[in-house]
């Protein structure tokens, strides 16, 4: 066969009708599946609005199939049985009611409708090749008056991020403070947004237990509206906080929960005030020992000073020989001592600590004084003999062992700088601004312990003259017709 240079012509490639039907209805499918998909996001992110749909439509059911009462009358009766509820049991109802409800919608009308632009304003959103990438908003859990946001962090960013921009977040959110903790997960942390401040109002003597629980004592109210407890046992406090910011608010409050373990003689309180009695003075009948520095009178009278300074060397001297004799008797038996009415715990409570090591002249004295409380600040707390310390200036050169304190509580301060000097390098950055707390709030603190490395705001109570002149005095009881005491 030869080829005549003539195309060779074939018939047209003819599609087959129903082709492009087919195409049309899997671009309809993927559509539809998309739609649906993005529906299912939707009832995932907003899963109240699903449930007030599904309770209205199976409403609109029960009714037309089962009449109006039988469809109201079991609602009314949970209703009821909530309202029971939360009058007989407010705290359990609150923590398994109220606060996740109220999480729900927090989160769907506050932070969800509000996380793009506020991570934009502040700064925490990363750009890379045109896109933009945003902080995940895992949960948001609410405790009182606090809303815990956790968030999942982008790669590169670390916690110190979060801290600084603090104020800025609770000023986008419409809250009063905002603090940064670090999340249960790697790579989280939690937002802590503070809508309403409990701590405005002056905090009433709380009720002391007896026998005192020594290692949580119910001294101060936490900004969630909790009890915030504090350990007094195997444990040493420092108090700091500028004049008028309620350091005597924190001793006494302090002193009042362990009324009744003074009472009973499982708790042995030593009074140190070297302010001349000002601040003890009420309360002197609380301590086994008292020293406000009038020790020597006839000295005082011959201009010598230092009798006062030698005074306070004495009764630190006199604790640091106990915590030896115990160390003596214990070694071997135990590491932590149990206080009781023949061993009870020796708590050494100072006012103005910046008096006895900064603020002496002898120096035979103040090196007693320093080497004493060095001692017991390294070695009192597993033998029972624990310091509870207040002062005004935080400064190193004022107080050289402050890091011998495990609990540290911060009042009110005059300098940004002094909270870490207080609490620790970087707590103000995560929120611990007590350079912020106002006069019109004495009582008002920031406290840190051991092992926790985020700050917790409390209000300590305030007592009245009175009420601290009758701590640790058992009631009066009633008397009969004749005027003696009923038996």
């Amino acid at each position: 066969m030869r080829y005549s240079g003539e195309p060779i012509s074939r018939p047209p490639i003819q599609l087959r009708p129903a082709t492009w039907r087919v195409g049309i209805k899997w671009a309809i499918l993927a559509y539809l599946l998309a739609g649906l998909g993005r529906l299912v996001a939707w009832m995932i992110r907003h899963p109240w609005i699903v449930a007030l749909i599904a309770a209205a439509v199976g409403m609109q059911i029960s009714m037309s199939v089962y009449g109006t009462t039988a469809t109201v009358t079991p609602l009314a009766v949970l209703a009821a049985a909530l309202v029971v509820w939360r009058w007989r049991w407010p705290d359990s109802f609150d923590r398994l009611v109220w606060w996740p409800v109220k999480a729900i919608v927090r989160r769907a009308w506050v932070y969800r409708r509000g996380w793009q632009p506020a991570m934009t304003t502040v700064g925490l959103v990363e750009r890379y090749n045109d896109h933009e990438f945003l902080p995940t908003l895992r949960r948001v859990r609410c405790v009182g008056y606090v809303d815990r946001v956790t968030v999942r962090m982008l790669p590169g960013q670390i916690l110190d991020d979060y801290a600084d921009q603090g104020e800025r977040l609770a000023m986008t959110f419409g809250s009063r403070d905002c603090r940064v903790t670090t999340g249960k997960r790697h790579g989280e942390l939690d937002l802590c947004f503070l809508t309403f401040d409990p701590l405005c109002d002056t905090v009433p003597p709380l009720a002391p237990a007896d026998p005192p629980d020594l290692s949580a004592l119910a001294v101060a109210l936490r900004e969630d509206g909790r009890v915030y407890e504090q350990q007094v046992l195997g444990n040493h406090l420092l108090i700091a906080g500028a004049t008028g910011s309620g350091k005597g608010s924190v001793l006494w409050s302090i002193l009042h929960a362990l009324s009744p373990g003074v009472r009973s003689g499982l708790v042995e309180a030593w009074g140190i005030d070297p302010k001349g009695g000002m601040e003890f003075a009420l309360g002197q009948h609380l301590f086994a020992r008292y020293c406000y520095g009038n020790d020597y009178d006839q000295a005082d009278e011959a201009g010598d000073g230092a009798a006062h300074e030698v005074a306070f060397a004495e009764v630190l001297e006199s604790a640091v020989a106990i915590m030896q004799a115990r160390q003596t008797r214990l070694r071997g038996v135990t590491r932590l001592h149990t206080p009781t009415e023949e061993e009870p715990l020796i708590l050494v409570v100072v006012d103005e600590l910046a008096s006895l090591t900064a603020y002496v002249n002898d120096r035979d004295a103040k090196r007693r004084i320093r080497s004493a409380l060095s001692l017991l600040l390294s070695q009192g707390r597993a033998v029972g003999v624990s310091v509870i310390a207040a002062l005004q200036d935080p400064r190193k050169d004022v107080l050289p062992f402050r890091d011998l304190f495990p609990a540290r509580i911060a009042l009110r301060l005059t300098e940004r700088e002094q909270v870490d000097m207080v609490l620790g390098d970087g707590y103000r950055a995560r929120g611990a601004r007590c350079d912020r707390i106002p006069t019109s709030l004495p009582g008002v603190a920031y406290v840190v312990e051991d092992g926790i490395p985020e700050p917790a705001r409390i209000r300590f109570a305030y007592l009245s003259d009175e009420a601290i002149q009758t701590l640790g005095r058992p009631a009066l009881r009633p008397l009969d017709d004749q005027g003696s005491e009923a038996a």
